[in-house]
């Protein structure tokens, strides 16, 4: 018995009993059927009642709007269960009727209130990342004063991991891209019978641009990210608040060890990518273009002025403190939840690989100033 009813004419006395959950449904709707359909006043009752879940809730609910609906009188012994407001908040309406999407006509005032908040956001970004900065360079100053400051531990497991560990995908692609530039010059070249030119086209692309972007690139997804959810873990576990209530430096133990990493590891990276890019045009040079190996160091030697190595070595340590920089600080900025653990590291590689394309272009612009 999920219910007992005590009929007096045409008021009824229900009192719910027993558990009114969706296993029951079928004998909760043979149980309603027991109501006196002529009864016109009825309290309900719930001292019986053990369980209610949502689909029990569900049923007796829409038993009373059918019980106003025919103009019978409710009264509820006590307050109505909490289930009954998650229904009316969350799927209908208090009147039974579904919300209906309101859209704000377009207007004047709120594009301008748009315009100010998106600036206001931005401007606060923008400040956030200065001071981020200045809290860095502080923090980099104080450390430099002793070895023990510099968590060199700390430093060489970032090496290894930001570097050594990502020599074998760095490698692989900077052999694929310079191969598909070698072929793809080859191609254009042959028609004016300048294919010796390739070899000029592949040095002087993969060292001064191609090397050190590509590895930035590939860091940046790599690295940044992984910077960007390790500090991110650690803020939506209290670690960094337990550091700083012990009186540790959090940004000496977690921003400086991996900022100097990536910029010792990223040079690095950037010379192996350049030695395996010009591997790539070697190969397809012999393949495609019978240019020996004796060959084409010679050209390779030639094609090159004494600054087009150290122009996309100089871009490396500039990059790395760019992707280092913005992993950490957006790991810095995760709160609350786990949704934004994935939106900041997504924010992070993103920011990063724009700024170091932003940066490469002011390079490249400078570089030509300066006759570089």
């Amino acid at each position: 018995m999920l219910l007992e009813v005590s009929a007096s004419g045409t008021r009824a006395d229900v009192t719910l009993q027993g558990d009114w959950v969706i296993e029951n449904v079928a004998e909760i709707e043979q149980s309603l059927t027991q109501i006196p359909a002529d009864a016109r006043d009825i309290n309900l009752k719930a001292a019986g009642l053990r369980t209610l879940d949502l689909s029990g809730a569900w049923l007796l609910r829409g038993w009373f709007d059918r019980l106003k609906a025919a103009g019978t009188k409710l009264h509820f012994d006590g307050a109505l269960p909490s289930h009954f407001a998650f229904i009316d908040e969350l799927v209908e309406r208090p009147d039974g009727s579904a919300p209906a999407a309101v859209r704000e006509p377009i207007s004047l005032a709120s594009v301008l209130e748009w315009v100010g908040r998106f600036s206001h956001e931005r401007a606060e970004g923008v400040m956030d990342a200065v001071g981020y900065l200045g809290r860095f360079v502080v923090s980099g100053l104080r450390s430099f004063r002793s070895a023990h400051h510099l968590r060199v531990p700390s430093i060489a497991r970032h090496v290894y991991e930001t570097g050594i560990q990502a020599i074998p995908i760095v490698g692989l692609i900077a052999f694929l891209i310079s191969v598909i530039v070698a072929y793809l010059g080859a191609q254009q070249l042959r028609t004016f019978g300048a294919d010796i030119y390739t070899v000029d086209l592949v040095a002087i692309s993969v060292l001064r641009e191609l090397g050190v972007l590509l590895t930035s690139i590939i860091v940046a997804g790599r690295s940044g990210s992984a910077f960007a959810a390790e500090i991110g873990v650690m803020r939506l576990n209290d670690e960094i608040d337990a550091l700083e209530s012990m009186g540790v430096d959090y940004f000496e133990v977690l921003v400086l060890p991996r900022v100097i990493g990536l910029v010792i590891a990223l040079p690095l990276l950037t010379i192996i990518a350049d030695a395996m890019g010009l591997a790539g045009g070697a190969v397809l040079s012999k393949w495609l273009l019978d240019i020996p190996l004796s060959q084409f160091i010679p050209r390779v030697q030639e094609a090159l002025s004494a600054t087009t190595f150290w122009a996309g070595l100089i871009k490396a340590p500039v990059f790395a403190i760019l992707i280092a920089m913005v992993g950490t600080l957006r790991g810095m900025q995760v709160r609350d939840s786990s949704r934004e653990l994935g939106r900041l590291t997504t924010i992070a590689v993103v920011q990063s690989i724009f700024l170091v394309i932003f940066a490469d272009a002011i390079f490249a612009v400078v570089f030509v100033e300066l006759d570089f």
